[in-house]
């Protein structure tokens, strides 16, 4: 492990004892009249696992990372059904648009290697190549950078103009889910090979604090709630989602959650925390008057449908199933209450 060169504090977070920790998987289904099924696209020739997907707002178009179909597939939501296809990608699991752009960008994690597209013509504009396993990706519109996290531990950050790499978070294993905190200039990122939740400081490009825990393990997805610096882990094993104090790392809140978690928003106007897993199930929890988090509903889906797409603006959840059991592989469309 490369030793790093700044201040960090290393804090071990115990496992909290109190609440239920029977698996969500387990429950019966509950709260279905939070998210209401509205329509299904069928992806017919998409085939293996799928990965991230983004939103073209304006446009109303979904782009999906079909990483065992090695293409990525916009899908219009308005027409129901696929526009177009790009085939012989290599492993694409990381997908943004740049709305100033008018550009895609898909990290492909087989070379490494990341494409950008134009959004009207499909056209191959620009490459941009990482050492190994390009993944997931944020855009920061107001300083037009890119962030991908890449390799056995790295996040690039690339210019949106230029299509350039500006600069590198160097971390101690290979990056998940992470996200931005813009107020304190902060990346937070899961680094689930290193049993760890570390801060980065955007300015320096440096950690500056790790938070290290032995149970539960396996940290994939994250949301944030910026208003208030809180960090939303999901862990896979056990099933936890995990609240902490974005400044101190404290934990504020530990609850059982659906198996297979691979995606996890936070809804700044309803305070709910909405989770998709391969398990067959999207769990939604809303903090409480104790500033904890209670689960309100456990909603059936299909298996293996694990990755997933929150569109606060459209009031529209989007979850991906692949094709499984002689069922093709689909956008499943639920329309929240709110």
């Amino acid at each position: 492990m490369k030793l790093f060169k700044h201040r960090s504090c290393f804090i071990i977070m115990p496992m909290a004892v109190s609440g239920c920790f029977i698996s969500c998987s387990a429950q019966e289904p509950f709260g279905t009249n939070l998210l209401k099924p509205e329509k299904e696209i069928v992806l017919p020739a998409v085939k293996g696992r799928i990965d991230h997907m983004d939103i073209n707002l304006k446009a109303r178009i979904v782009y999906v990372a079909a990483l065992g179909n090695n293409s990525l597939e916009a899908v219009s939501l308005t027409d129901g059904k696929i526009i177009h296809s790009i085939h012989g990608l290599d492993e694409p699991q990381g997908v943004g648009y740049i709305p100033q752009r008018q550009e895609i960008i898909v990290a492909n994690g087989g070379s490494g290697d990341c494409y950008f597209y134009n959004a009207n013509s499909f056209e191959k504009v620009g490459t941009l190549h990482l050492s190994s396993d390009a993944d997931d990706i944020r855009y920061d519109s107001a300083g037009k950078r890119i962030y991908v996290g890449y390799g056995e531990g790295g996040i690039a950050v690339i210019d949106a103009d230029t299509h350039k790499q500006i600069g590198d978070v160097k971390l101690p294993a290979h990056p998940e889910s992470f996200q931005i905190d813009k107020k304190l200039n902060l990346l937070f990122v899961n680094l689930p090979d290193a049993h760890m939740v570390a801060s980065v400081d955007l300015t320096r490009m440096q950690i500056i604090n790790k938070w290290v825990r032995n149970a539960p393990t396996a940290n994939f997805p994250m949301a944030l709630d910026e208003t208030h610096h809180r960090v939303m882990i999901g862990y896979r094993r056990p099933a936890r989602l995990v609240v902490l104090d974005g400044k101190t790392g404290k934990e504020i809140s530990i609850n059982s959650m659906v198996g297979d978690a691979d995606d996890l928003y936070y809804d700044s106007q309803t305070t709910e925390i909405c989770v998709s897993g391969g398990d067959g199930y999207i769990n939604l929890f809303r903090k409480s008057a104790t500033n904890t988090y209670d689960q309100i509903a456990n909603i059936s889906t299909r298996s293996g449908a694990r990755t997933s797409l929150f569109v606060p603006q459209l009031k529209i959840f989007v979850l991906a199933a692949r094709a499984v059991s002689g069922k093709p592989a689909s956008l499943l469309i639920y329309r929240t209450d709110q």
